[in-house]
């Protein structure tokens, strides 16, 4: 009997073990896209291909901080750092201050980006992450010295405005692929894109996931193509602000939960990744190499909210604080005030005074020569 109460016992005990993990957290991985040009994180090692370390999420918020040139959080941890400078160049003055940071859900398995034939990816930094109920928080100076650009403005099939076949079609053209579109019904047709591995993406208009996966894609190049025209109407100015690109993607997600996590999800992620390559390659040219790309690829988080939320931190001017001291009382003031009021009184009479009498004795003052100022005093 004993026997079989501590059987279960134990069973009980790694069920609730299992359950905390679970509840926990999800794995995921992260990629730190270094600019070609200008390299502003650590080569590759030969051992990041056999291990790849871990990371908290603080510490993504931290690196980030740094990148875009601030200081991170005074309560970063010793080991935390150590982190940091495994991913981050040491030289402080050579900072991009411009960094890409998207979030792409839907990734179940995380390996399955590495697998792809991506150079882009494959050169990268990789570390990998947990993550859980517990947000981390990016804390930045005021918005007067970082420009926080949002990439989640969402393009939609319900209006005019905004996807057409065309542009459907220039993304196929531009992509390599083909969209025929529907003659009768417009966004109707039907998207062939060629992946690098030799298949071919297909995808219908026709159903809501595939439209819903295009309709995410497009809208995340339509807003990176938005920053580089602001940024190239702004390149004759003087550019002293950090700029932060923050993005969630969320089309791989809605293909996982129609096709499962392999086959045209998977398709989905190289076309993601080909596509991603593609755009930061026009953000280095736009910012002269001066960019760097945090990209994290996870599950199906618990919440819809971003995992690294940005806290702005403004420093408090002298004056504001002044004012929000505890003012004195009516009487104190009155008093201060006639204090100042009657030495203010009497100075001015005491100067008058002075005035006067010496203008006094200057008028009558005798006409005799003065001994001392005019006679040879001599010194011994």
């Amino acid at each position: 009997m004993d026997c079989c109460i501590s059987k279960g016992f134990s069973l009980l005990l790694i069920f609730s073990l299992l359950c905390i993990q679970s509840r926990a957290g999800a794995s995921g991985s992260i990629f730190f896209l270094d600019s070609p040009t200008h390299p502003f994180l650590r080569p590759r090692s030969s051992d990041d291909a056999m291990k790849v370390d871990s990371v908290l999420l603080p510490e993504v918020g931290a690196a980030v901080s740094v990148l875009l040139g601030f200081a991170p959080s005074a309560t970063l941890s010793a080991a935390s750092s150590s982190k940091l400078n495994e991913i981050l160049l040491p030289n402080p003055f050579e900072r991009p201050r411009s960094v890409l940071m998207l979030e792409v859900r839907g990734v179940e398995d995380p390996e399955v980006v590495v697998e792809h034939d991506n150079a882009l990816f494959r050169s990268a930094l990789k570390r990998d992450f947990f993550y859980g109920t517990d947000k981390a928080e990016i804390l930045l100076p005021g918005d007067d010295k970082v420009s926080v650009v949002s990439l989640d403005e969402r393009l939609s099939f319900d209006s005019d405005t905004n996807c057409t076949d065309k542009e459907i079609s220039d993304f196929a053209s531009w992509m390599g692929g083909l969209y025929v579109a529907n003659a009768l019904k417009p966004l109707n047709g039907e998207l062939t894109i060629p992946l690098a591995g030799g298949a071919n993406l297909n995808l219908h208009m026709s159903k809501k996931a595939d439209r819903e996966f295009i309709a995410s894609l497009l809208s995340l190049i339509h807003n990176i193509k938005r920053v580089i025209e602001m940024r190239q109407d702004l390149s004759g100015s003087m550019q002293s602000a950090a700029e932060l690109l923050t993005g969630c993607f969320d089309g791989i997600k809605v293909l996982d939960e129609q096709y499962g996590p392999s086959g045209v999800a998977q398709q989905g992620v190289e076309l993601l990744l080909t596509t991603l390559s593609k755009m930061f390659g026009s953000l280095q040219v736009a910012y002269k190499g001066q960019i760097v790309g945090v990209i994290s690829f996870t599950g199906t988080p618990p919440s819809s909210e971003k995992m690294l939320n940005v806290m702005f931190t403004s420093q408090p001017s002298a004056r504001w604080l002044a004012e929000t001291e505890d003012s004195p009382d009516l009487t104190a003031i009155m008093k201060i005030a006639l204090v100042r009021k009657t030495l203010a009184w009497i100075t001015g009479i005491i100067l008058v005074a002075s005035t006067l009498l010496g203008i006094y004795f200057l008028l009558n003052m005798p006409l005799t020569r003065d001994t001392l100022l005019y006679s040879n005093v001599k010194l011994d």
